[in-house]
């Protein structure tokens, strides 16, 4: 009698487990945590339709917009985690926001299985050429026999850019004024114009200034030079040892996303991080594009965390 029940059970559960249709089955959500038009959503509208194609399913792009990114990401975060929601990350509600915006809703180290990272973008550092200063030991040196009077904007408070200064400040010892804008466009008309004399820009926001000259890129924020500007140093070999600042762009679902959705979807990223039209034209935003296992995302992720949390410890930054 227990084997038949047994049996009866096994075929049961096999019963169900047979009816369940093959992942994934209707279209994806991928939500973005900003508005159209900017390096997120460029991001996900380029892998998008090459995602889909791989997987059999149409991907839909979300934009969600709000607190800087958390409120996109917190949607994800409390979402089913069946696969059909996921979140275009990037570094800001993944690695900065829990650090700068006191009530942000998850925690990223648990709130969210990562997928797969997409691609790395450098901050470069700018200046008008009416500055007159070509390398970044000549920015020291005017920092130093200016104390408090450079002007060096970002795109805003608690941004990557806003920490990569000050990164750079602690560092070299001089102290800047950080001018902060509410977007890369206000912040890199002012720079054009002449009210602040550099900035700390992501490269896929400025290097169409550099290109045509109206801006002067002084060294990549990365740990090598970019393959788009070969010719602009590091800072490391500009003379900070080590310095590394960059954003990141990734796929991640909600927390106990299962292992075989994990799988599938990772397997699909590498083949379309594999597709040389989509990687080529990463390239050409300066970006530094390639997929990369769960347990590497996450590590990124851990890593940048601990990485800003000590630098805005050390700067003394407080947050409201």
């Amino acid at each position: 009698m227990r084997k038949l029940v047994l049996w009866t059970a096994l075929l049961s559960f096999a019963t169900a487990a047979a009816a369940q249709p093959a992942y994934p089955s209707r279209p994806i959500r991928v939500i973005v945590p900003y508005p159209p038009g900017g390096n997120v959503d460029i991001t996900a509208r380029i892998v998008g339709p090459v995602l889909g194609e791989i997987v059999g399913q149409t991907i839909v792009v979300d934009n969600r917009s709000g607190a800087g990114g958390n409120l996109g990401a917190n949607m994800v975060a409390r979402a089913a985690p069946d696969g059909y929601t996921l979140l275009m990350g990037s570094s800001a509600p993944l690695a900065i926001n829990p650090i700068v915006i006191k009530d942000t809703p998850y925690d990223p180290l648990t709130a969210f299985t990562p997928v797969s990272r997409i691609h790395v973008v450098p901050l470069v550092v700018l200046a008008s050429p009416k500055q007159g200063v070509g390398s970044v030991k000549e920015l020291i040196e005017r920092a130093r026999a200016n104390p408090g009077k450079i002007t060096i904007a970002s795109p805003g408070i608690g941004t990557t850019n806003h920490l990569g200064i000050e990164l750079f400040s602690a560092r070299t010892g001089v102290k800047v004024v950080h001018v902060a804008y509410k977007g890369a466009g206000p912040a890199l008309a002012e720079l054009l114009g002449g009210q602040v004399q550099f900035m700390f820009d992501q490269l896929s926001a400025s290097i169409g200034y550099i290109r045509d000259g109206r801006l002067t890129a002084l060294a990549m924020s990365s740990a090598k030079r970019s393959t788009v500007l070969p010719n602009v140093p590091t800072l490391d070999e500009s003379g900070l040892k080590g310095y590394e600042a960059t954003t990141f762009i990734g796929i991640a679902g909600p927390a106990a996303l299962p292992k075989p959705v994990v799988s599938k979807l990772n397997a699909a990223m590498f083949k379309v991080m594999d597709n040389a039209s989509v990687a080529d034209r990463f390239r050409a935003l300066g970006a530094d594009p390639g997929a990369s296992t769960p347990e590497e995302f996450s590590k990124t992720i851990r890593d940048e965390l601990a990485k800003w949390r000590d630098v805005v410890a050390k700067a003394g930054l407080k947050f409201e």
